[in-house]
């Protein structure tokens, strides 16, 4: 029995889902099955092809869902799910009782363990600091902002991994582990600790490029890091620069895509009054009403400029 497992590449609970729902599928479903896993990315167009479903079973999680009739599972949390209204109307109707779907939930890794749990009879206590984690760091639920950028603790240096390593490899060897091993174990190892490394210091650069490059204005803070080729950044670093912004509007440019990042700081001393999630949609990229992003092709920077001008100005209003 083959589990192929599509998740949420680059990203913590994307990769503590995988793991998660490794776990339940192994002891509650088919033991002994192999596991073979796929990260995915949003892009423009279409984000799945039928040859990624080459499993006896597929499943999504932490990602968009597919109407495949290949996808025997699916786990997400996130508002924008669905890619179409078909799409939407396709899992309506689904009677599998393997499909689930709660926007309410902080983290994709805390619904898997809970419906693994209630549902299946799975044993997620093994899990708990691993359910936790994904839980504060999806939810945006540290004490500050210093907390996440200053990366003091293991399973924050092992998401800024996650986040940063380029190795899909080592990646699923990351989830692999997780299965087996406590967070503790997994994010003080030898591997993950020589990977920090680089990618600390990436980190800092990219902390000084932003505070070079961000305009804060009316509540908002917004840069492009286009030009000094930083492909992604630490979401918690305008927060930590400017403590009284309510939101950040951030381009960067990747191989993949170009895409804008959408968020709303947690401890702002004035409240979120949009939705970023429905902002995003209108662009066609999605998140949460909290976090949002939009992927354009990697060619489309001024496309994205001009899209990052009409957010920020909305964002000031």
């Amino acid at each position: 029995m083959k589990l192929r497992v599509l998740y949420h590449g680059h990203c913590f609970d994307g990769v503590a889902s995988a793991a998660t729902f490794t776990r339940f599928y192994q002891e509650r479903v088919h033991p002994g099955s192999e596991v073979q896993y796929g990260g995915l990315l949003h892009r423009p167009g279409n984000l799945f092809d039928e040859a990624m479903f080459d499993g006896d079973e597929n499943a999504i999680v932490d990602f968009k869902y597919s109407p495949s009739e290949k996808l025997t599972w699916w786990f997400d949390h996130h508002q924008s799910a669905f890619l179409t209204p078909s799409d939407e109307a396709h899992f309506r109707a689904d009677r599998s009782g393997q499909k689930f779907l709660d926007a309410s939930r902080k983290s994709c890794t805390e619904f898997i363990a809970d419906v693994a749990q209630t549902e299946f009879g799975f044993d997620a206590g093994p899990l708990r600091d691993l359910v936790h984690w994904a839980h504060v760091i999806d939810g945006a639920l540290y004490d500050s902002a210093a907390q996440c950028v200053e990366l003091k603790e293991p399973a924050l240096q092992l998401m800024q991994v996650i986040e940063g390593e380029s190795d899909e490899r080592f990646i699923e060897r990351i989830i692999s582990d997780l299965t087996r091993k406590s967070l503790g174990e997994v994010a003080t190892s030898a591997e993950v600790g020589a990977r920090f490394q680089p990618i600390l210091e990436l980190h800092r650069e990219t902390l000084e490029a932003i505070r070079r490059k961000a305009i804060y204005e009316k509540g908002v803070v917004q840069f492009d890091l286009v030009d000094e080729g930083y492909e992604g950044f630490n979401k918690f670093i305008p927060y930590y620069l400017f403590p009284d912004a309510t939101y950040t509007v951030a381009l960067t440019r990747a191989p993949q895509r170009t895409k804008i990042s959408v968020g709303s700081n947690p401890w702002a001393p004035r409240p979120r009054r949009h939705n970023i999630a429905t902002i995003c949609e209108r662009y066609g990229g999605g998140g949460h009403a909290v976090v949002g992003a939009i992927s354009f092709a990697p060619d489309e920077v001024e496309k994205g400029r001009a899209v990052i001008r009409e957010i920020v100005e909305e964002l000031s209003q």
